[in-house]
């Protein structure tokens, strides 16, 4: 446990968050996020935070040290595609019972690794270790080390139990698994000089796949997406790329800044929502890349892909801005798309009549004040009760949010779209703006609406 220690201590202070560097020094040693309460997991654990992290990673096999409801609670909780193996989707625990608790697990551990590596072949094995494994004393890393030597496979020990802190102290905890014990351990068949890592992207609903083609077109190559649609190989040789960009640095922003300093490769944050954020990324990849010794023209390939993909995208939403015009929504989520997606629905003419901020940086927080002005109504944690009453007294006109919302929306007989990770629409990219819009056409204009807000027939006879 004093590894696990120092390591929460290290993503504690986080050089990379600006936030945290305006800390004192007593401040920083309390972490960068709140620490949860005894029993208080329910915006969720340090475990399954790892776990969605590297889950998408997909021709692995997960290994979940812990009693099966551990496993059970975290399995395919995102939506992330795989266009290769789909390994990532078999679940994999030791489901300890009562008599491991009492002499402890690493022996059904070993017997597990073995039985995967002899059944699936997979080139790597990461194991997660819970609460449970970890109060008894079980130690996955010793153990992990003598697995590879034993079998001569890569054995991942991914030491995130779930009470050691929030969903994203696991994210970043998994960063550093693959620190490590991954990335800079093999090298790629050959290197170009227009090699991108995507960091914090988890191809959710397939959207990885709407960027990759403009990229493709460019001539420019993801090395490794960390971690959506990721095989083990690529983020094992991902340290040879020539720059980075950065999608969720409240995640993943140790990983990012780690391999600059280790293998000099620049990055940048950016998005993929929206028309004007997804043309911005591209003119930063395509920078980044220039100045580490890419062709000059890329810039204006760039800018000609660019051109034609704005105009195809808004001749393709001309038939519903006008429908969409002055239309409120109430955004209800959180991190980099609180202030991404607010820029991606102003472009339409939608106005947001509020946006949660409660998973959201310092620098996230700024962003949605430059968009929406210093007036701009943001909600660090707002209550059922709060959401329900805007949505009735129609102050929105459809709410955008998790699955966890959407029944405030549908009590109060208003559209509800899904924003978050369980989503089945791809929104990224030029093509997913689109998407976005069209979704949210549908949903205000269902005529289903108009029949739910009238009366029952037993309650027109009554007030009649």
């Amino acid at each position: 446990m004093a590894g696990l220690t120092t390591k929460v201590q290290e993503v504690f202070d986080e050089p990379g968050c600006d936030k945290n560097q305006g800390k004192s020094e007593k401040e920083r040693k309390k972490g960068c996020t709140k620490q949860l309460q005894p029993g208080a997991a329910a915006g969720g654990c340090a475990f399954d935070g790892a776990k969605i992290a590297l889950q998408p990673i997909t021709d692995v096999a997960h290994l979940v040290h812990g009693p099966i409801a551990c496993e059970g609670n975290s399995w395919d909780n995102r939506g992330a595609k795989s266009s290769g193996s789909r390994l990532y989707r078999t679940g994999f625990t030791t489901d300890i019972n009562e008599t491991d608790v009492v002499y402890g697990g690493e022996k059904r551990l070993f017997k597990a690794i073995k039985e995967i590596l002899d059944k699936y072949d997979p080139p790597a094995v990461f194991v997660y270790q819970t609460c449970v494994t970890a109060l008894i004393g079980d130690d996955i890393d010793a153990l992990c080390k003598a697995a590879s030597e034993k079998f001569g496979k890569p054995i991942i020990p991914v030491n995130a139990p779930g009470f050691v802190g929030s969903k994203n102290l696991g994210n970043k905890l998994a960063g550093e698994a693959l620190l490590d014990h991954v990335i800079g351990t093999e090298e790629p068949e050959y290197t170009t000089p227009y090699d991108i890592n995507i960091i914090g992207e988890y191809n959710l609903a397939g959207e990885l796949w709407q960027v990759k083609p403009l990229l493709d077109e460019l001539g420019v190559r993801i090395l490794s997406c960390i971690s959506g649609d990721a095989r083990y190989h690529e983020v094992a040789s991902s340290h040879r790329a020539k720059a980075a960009m950065m999608v969720c640095s409240k995640a993943m922003i140790n990983i990012a800044r780690k391999m600059d300093e280790r293998y000099d490769i620049p990055f940048f944050e950016g998005s993929f929502y929206g028309i004007s954020d997804m043309s911005d990324s591209l003119r930063q990849i395509a920078q980044l890349l220039v100045q580490k010794g890419a062709g000059p023209d890329l810039l204006e390939r760039t800018e000609n892909l660019i051109a034609r993909e704005e105009a195809r995208a808004w001749e393709m939403m001309a038939p519903y801005r006008e429908r969409l015009a002055g239309k409120r929504v109430l955004l209800i989520t959180g991190g980099v798309k609180s202030w991404s997606v607010v820029a991606a629905l102003q472009e339409v003419g939608i106005e947001i009549v509020g946006t949660s901020v409660k998973k959201s940086t310092k620098e996230d927080k700024e962003r949605i004040k430059e968009l929406m002005g210093e007036d701009a109504h943001m909600f660090d944690d707002m209550t059922p009760r709060e959401m329900y009453a805007m949505l009735k007294d129609a102050r929105a006109d459809i709410m955008l949010s998790g699955g966890r919302s959407q029944f405030i929306a549908l009590k109060a007989k208003m559209p509800w779209l899904d924003i978050n990770q369980e989503r089945h629409h791809a929104y990224a990219g030029y093509d997913g703006m689109v998407a976005l819009v069209r979704e949210i056409d549908k949903a205000l204009y269902n005529p289903v609406w108009e029949q739910a807000r009238k009366p029952a027939p037993w309650e027109a006879a009554w007030q009649s």
